[in-house]
């Protein structure tokens, strides 16, 4: 790579344009990075770059970057579109990258609700068999850790719909194991149709052959799909399996496995760490792609015990005169208000709300009924979220565009055993920087608030 120039679009502060400018300044390529954001608010990349031969040019793009460069490396929210990429010779992406150079074997995750527990619990039960890697969507690129990856070492990949869509036509991808969760709408804001969406999800399976397996949700119309035109082996994970097929079901609560021989073992156990009957589903889809991935299933069964869940998802992490606080974060459409809605037993106060993605709330309208109270932050989908919690007779406070005040009045409707629920349902641009920033801040306001 050494004299090869190479251009980063989009340096972003959660890894992946981050990671892509170290691996080729490290191994002598001429690089520059451009971002429309300024130097303010990248000073945390910046900063973390310090000391690495990269040219910078922020605020702005400029047109000879890209056809000036021997390759462009985009960040995976940089429409395809562009006509700034047009003008480039090549295009790849940091997970396309990473896949040109992985000698080892991958499991891909991708849905729309669940996919980053789902990837962590995988990688979780790997680990727990042996080293194991995990990045992507994730906010960790696998180009930080590609120089430890060896051929025997297993590397978890969460992949958003726009990663997969950076591959289209690559045929860089054919994990060994490629797990689909919950399918529902998001993003239509960016994608023309529900169809379109979904397409590029369908490209985590689309150069498999029947060495690999594809674990798809049969309870689900679209896992069902997928399982039906894989070119790779499906393998269902399902409330009920019919008598000696295989795959992963529930008997009870508790997680089994069946192999083709009919051999059957448990992979899930009855106590869990993190809640809900959806957390539940995503942990056996993990389960069964570990097993899948050769982990030994007693291996995988605690594991699973132990994973303690992700951050921004059912992030139970603060208690202050016998409230609860958790941070659901990174639930950005509807459909993950509801699953939250049914993970307590618990009274709920949620926090909810922020910038719409043109999606619609009127399939779950019903579940926020389910709420003590509720407490909407501003934005574009809380304003139509608003017309629903009208027309339904449902109480709110806000909408709040200081997250210290909706926190607070959350407090204030809060009583000992109740618990404080941020579950937006909603993009968090306006606001915050995204999810996650969200997220954080979240925490730190209940903190202060609560007086922890």
């Amino acid at each position: 790579m050494s004299g090869l120039r190479v251009t980063v679009m989009g340096l972003g502060v959660n890894g992946g344009g981050l990671a892509s400018a170290r691996f080729f300044a490290a191994r002598g390529a001429s690089v520059t990075v451009t971002d429309m954001k300024d130097e303010a608010a990248l000073a945390e990349s910046l900063s973390s770059l310090e000391g690495l031969p990269i040219r910078y040019v922020l605020g702005r793009h400029e047109m000879e970057d890209f056809s000036g460069a021997d390759l462009v490396i985009k960040n995976p929210a940089v429409r395809a579109d562009s006509p700034y990429l047009a003008a480039a010779r090549a295009v790849e992406t940091d997970i396309s990258t990473f896949l040109r150079y992985c000698p080892a074997p991958v499991a891909a995750v991708t849905g729309s609700k669940g996919k980053s527990t789902t990837a962590s619990a995988l990688a979780h039960a790997l680990s727990s068999a042996g080293t194991a890697f995990l990045g992507g969507n994730i906010t960790v690129s696998p180009l930080s850790f590609l120089d430890k990856v060896r051929s025997d070492t297993p590397v978890v990949l969460e992949l958003s719909s726009w990663q997969l869509g950076d591959l289209r036509g690559r045929r860089l991808l054919r994990p060994r194991a490629a797990v689909l969760t919950r399918i529902v709408p998001d993003h239509l804001d960016r994608y023309p149709s529900m169809e379109a969406y979904v397409a590029d999800k369908r490209l985590i399976y689309a150069d498999q052959d029947p060495t690999c397996f594809t674990v798809c949700d049969r309870d689900d119309p679209y896992g069902r799909s997928f399982g039906a035109e894989t070119p790779g082996t499906a393998r269902w994970y399902a409330d009920h399996l019919e008598p000696g097929e295989a795959g992963a079901w529930f008997s009870g609560p508790v997680g089994l496995y069946r192999d083709p021989s009919g051999r059957e073992e448990e992979i899930l156990p009855e106590r869990l760490r993190i809640p809900g009957p959806h957390s539940r589903r995503n942990l056996l889809a993990a389960a069964l792609a570990a097993r899948l991935m050769g982990a030994p299933a007693a291996v995988i069964s605690r594991a699973m015990g132990e994973f303690p869940g992700v951050e921004h998802r059912l992030e139970m992490f603060l208690e202050s005169g016998g409230v609860r606080f958790c941070n659901d974060s990174a639930a950005t459409v509807p459909q993950a208000v509801e699953a939250a809605l049914h993970a307590f037993d618990s009274p709920i106060v949620l926090i909810t709300g922020g910038t719409d993605k043109n999606l619609d709330f009127t399939p779950v309208r019903s579940a926020y009924r389910r709420a003590k109270a509720v407490v909407l932050l501003a934005g574009t989908g809380s304003e139509k979220l608003r017309l629903l919690l009208d027309q339904d007779g449902t109480s709110y406070e806000g909408p709040y565009d200081d997250l210290d005040k909706a926190v607070r009045r959350a407090l204030e409707k809060a009583a000992p055993g109740d618990t404080v629920l941020l579950s937006p349902g909603c993009t968090s641009f306006g606001m915050f920087r995204n999810e996650f920033d969200r997220g954080r801040k979240f925490k730190e306001c209940a903190a202060r608030t609560a007086g922890a």
